[in-house]
């Protein structure tokens, strides 16, 4: 008894040390990135720099306005999961309640192998393939535009949503189900309107994750936005948020440098600002039960 209790305390202990290291890891980023990032709104003004329609940090008289990076970055996040959260949580469904076994088990390993592939692998596919697909299709000079990205930004979150949906899915107790169905409702209305609320909590998740991938992701979408500091358009080259950073960080000095570590910090606080809303909505539904 005295083993099992002593073992129990240190492992309570080990749980403890690991969670204050999380939090404290947390909370250090956020110290530095604000330490890093403040001083050159200030100097620039937050006026000018979230709403200044022009970015030249190399001319002679530089400018310092990131409302397309901002702009490009929520338009192409918001593109994406148009796209990837109804075919993720679908192929989610497929797989967790709708696919022989069989099948399921062939095709999730493809799934889990999407989340394997390096990003500058996406961007390689996307610059060789896609972005001659895009201008031939469309008739454009040059493919490499914000639909571009959008394509392979939903293609990259996929894996995200599936696999953390899938397991919430199957998480759902098996009397729901069969309550449901022993009410007369088909299956396709048993999953829709029984399983997929349900799991509401874990697909939320899974869609933070997604979101989280697609406003952070650099090398893909370098590859096939174009980085043009353009207001964003569907069919012209832009620069997203982490774009404008890994650009310019390896050349920058001075002013200019302190400007991208305040890009980092605005990107930063989108992502914070993005699982506080998604948390506290469903916070609310919860409650409003």
């Amino acid at each position: 008894m005295k083993i099992k209790t002593v073992t129990e305390k240190v492992m309570n202990t080990v749980f403890f040390a690991c969670g204050i290291v999380a939090i404290a890891c947390v909370v250090i980023i956020t110290g530095y990135m604000l330490y890093a990032g403040l001083p050159a709104i200030f100097k620039i003004g937050p006026a000018k720099f979230l709403f200044g329609t022009e970015w030249a940090s190399t001319a002679a008289e530089p400018k310092f306005g990131i409302l397309p990076f901002i702009l490009t970055s929520v338009y192409g996040t918001a593109g994406a999961t148009l796209i990837g959260v109804p075919i993720g949580l679908l192929t989610a469904v497929f797989l967790s309640k709708v696919a022989p076994k069989k099948l399921a088990n062939a095709v999730r390993p493809a799934v889990e192998l999407l989340a394997g592939i390096p990003s500058v692998v996406y961007g390689l596919i996307g610059m060789m393939v896609l972005v001659p697909f895009v201008a031939k299709t469309f008739r454009l000079a040059n493919g490499t535009s914000l639909f571009a990205a959008i394509l392979v930004l939903a293609v990259m979150i996929l894996p995200s949503i599936i696999n953390v949906s899938e397991t919430a899915l199957n998480a759902v107790p098996p009397e729901y189900e069969e309550a449901s169905l022993a009410l007369g409702a088909t299956k396709m209305e048993t999953i829709f309107k029984v399983s997929i609320p349900a799991a509401k909590s874990g697909i939320a998740a899974g869609v933070v994750l997604g979101i989280g991938r697609a406003i952070g992701e650099a090398m893909a979408v370098m590859m096939v936005a174009g980085n043009v500091a353009n207001m964003p358009e569907l069919f012209t080259s832009v620069t997203f948020l982490t774009t404008a950073v890994s650009k310019e960080m390896s050349y920058s000095a001075g002013l200019q440098r302190e400007a991208l570590f305040s890009i980092a910090l605005v990107l930063f606080c989108f992502i914070m600002l993005i699982n506080f809303l998604l948390n506290a909505l469903l916070k609310h539904k919860k409650g409003g039960r």
